[in-house]
């Protein structure tokens, strides 16, 4: 912020530069990269000047593309950076004077606070003492990429006793080739401006595709079973195991289910110029939606869900990791109650933190995203932003537990699998329930999320596209996965009469015996007798 030394300073330069473009030397244009000053000497009376400036290829001012007319024409149509017709009540013979400013940044408002990278053009129209002007018209071409349409905007003039934007005296139009249109009666020597508020042209989502929809809904399912059976069978293997992966599943479910049915933003800004018939300065020319919709709770249950189920990965893995350091006497029988604390709360103060530091009424998109319901991870380049609450209240709390569990899944793997036997039949057979006790341990701990962090790293194209199914189909399937490694295995595993009824029926083959003779002779010795025998 400018301190009042500096206003002053300001305020004395650009009232100076006015005074220049009044100068009575006979080179009538002085063009700077960022400014631009032109004057028109008085000669034969008329009644209306025109300034134009013409968009370049670059973003400067030059003098080639600067033209100053003495004509009746209206704003022209041809694209042009911006406009200025000066038309007076009666003959006009004397000297006038325009200042063009490439940025506002001599004009810093208190009322306007810019957030976006648009450019505000500044004209000044000055005239000596004792000429009266009838109507100022001037035009600005819009100064946005892409990424951004025009919502509305404001025709203003620079007080120096309020040191801002006012709009007094000023009305604004829209003309059909695109220009916006400002016109200000009887002001003189004064600095004009249009102040505009930009849309993003967001990207709504479509709807989940039906690969989605499947997996999730069969993880629904998946987890229901596995959660009823646990509660079922639970004094086989005791509270504190079952606790945990009842907690899984239900925090899983509801993830799911709020995913399927909430992802998708209901409430979507159509994009376009939305103007409104009053000129009142914008806050900012970002224009800002206030909330609408359950796009953000749908967002902070999303949040909070997810960060439960990882959390309650995460127990999980820490009372694996204590039953192998107290193989003895087992689970502390503390733990139970600070699982259940720290399960249910830690994603709770998270979930609070990123919503008092971000969420506004007025201001949504601090917290969340507008194109669908998740948290807010983009600026309005659409480039990462670690500033958003995606990266430090989901991001950076959900790699901290996958590295957790990364490390818990290698020490239970190495514990198992450290010893090193032959490879006869029965040590193979034990190597394989070795692997698949490993496999459904990083199946309970989440670890396919971290294809998504491989994901987010990865530029080549073919390598996203093949991680991106890879993610969703591993994540949509999660609670399938969990359903056959903690349910239905178990359960075939302690009833065996069901898997004997599985199986394929045994068929016996003949069996046959032959000789091999190194000679002719049937009595020689050397001779090699062999079985076939196909039957298992």
């Amino acid at each position: 912020m400018y301190s009042s030394v500096d206003h002053t300073a300001i305020s004395e330069l650009t009232q100076t530069l006015q005074k220049l473009s009044l100068r009575e030397k006979p080179n009538p244009l002085l063009v700077q990269p960022k400014m631009a000053v032109q004057s028109l000497k008085g000669q034969t009376p008329i009644r209306q000047v025109q300034l134009t400036s013409f968009k370049g290829l670059n973003d400067n001012f030059l003098p080639d593309r600067i033209k100053l007319h003495i004509t009746e024409a209206e704003v022209s149509k041809h694209i042009v950076d911006l406009q200025m017709n000066v038309t007076f009540s009666e003959d006009f013979d004397k000297d006038i004077g325009f200042v063009l400013y490439d940025n506002d940044q001599f004009f810093q408002s208190k009322s306007f606070k810019p957030s976006l990278d648009t450019k505000r053009r500044v004209i000044s129209a000055n005239l000596q003492e004792n000429s009266g002007i009838d109507q100022v018209q001037f035009a600005v071409t819009p100064s946005a990429d892409s990424t951004m349409s025009l919502n509305d905007f404001a025709c203003v003039f620079w007080s120096y006793d309020k040191q801002d934007w006012i709009t007094d005296g000023c009305t604004k139009n829209k003309s059909p080739s695109g220009h916006v249109v400002c016109s200000c009666k009887k002001l003189k020597n004064a600095n004009f401006a249009i102040l505009m508020a930009f849309d993003i042209n967001y990207q709504y989502s479509e709807a989940l595709h039906w690969i989605s929809i499947t997996g999730c809904a069969l993880s629904v399912v998946g987890l229901s079973v596995t959660a009823l059976y646990q509660i079922i069978t639970r004094k086989s293997r005791g509270g504190t195991p079952t606790l945990l992966v009842v907690n899984i599943c239900l925090s899983m479910t509801v993830f799911y289910l709020l995913f399927i049915f909430g992802i998708n933003n209901p409430v979507q800004h159509v994009n376009g110029t939305k103007m409104s018939g009053e000129n009142i300065v914008p806050e900012s020319d970002h224009h800002k939606y206030s909330d609408q919709g359950p796009c953000t709770a749908f967002t902070a249950l999303l949040q909070y869900f997810l960060l439960l189920t990882f959390t309650w990965n995460t127990l999980y893995g820490i009372n694996v990791f204590l039953l192998f350091k107290n193989s003895v006497s087992g689970t502390p029988p503390w733990f139970p109650q600070v699982a259940m604390a720290v399960g249910w709360g830690l994603p709770a103060v998270i979930v609070g933190i990123s919503l008092g530091s971000t969420y506004r009424v007025e201001e949504p998109l601090g917290y969340r995203q507008e194109e669908f319901c998740w948290l807010a991870s983009l600026d309005h380049k659409q480039k990462f932003n670690i500033k958003k609450p995606m990266f430090w209240g989901f991001v950076l709390p959900l790699l901290l537990m996958l590295i957790s569990n990364t490390a818990i899944l290698l020490h239970f793997s190495y514990k198992i699998c450290r010893t090193n036997p032959n490879l006869n039949k029965s040590r193979k057979t034990s190597l394989t329930k070795k692997m698949m006790s490993s496999f459904s341990l990083a199946v309970m701990l989440g670890l396919s999320w971290v294809t998504g962090y491989i994901l987010m790293i990865t530029q080549e194209k073919n390598l996203k596209f093949i991680l991106s199914l890879v993610f969703c189909l591993l994540n949509t399937t999660q609670g399938v996965q969990i359903f056959i490694l903690f349910a239905l295995r178990p359960f075939l595993n302690s009833n065996p009469a069901i898997l004997n009824s599985l199986r394929a029926p045994e068929i016996g083959l003949h069996k046959k015996t032959f000789f091999l003779w190194k000679n002719k002779i049937p009595e020689s010795n050397d001779s090699y007798k062999s079985t076939d025998d196909d039957s298992p």
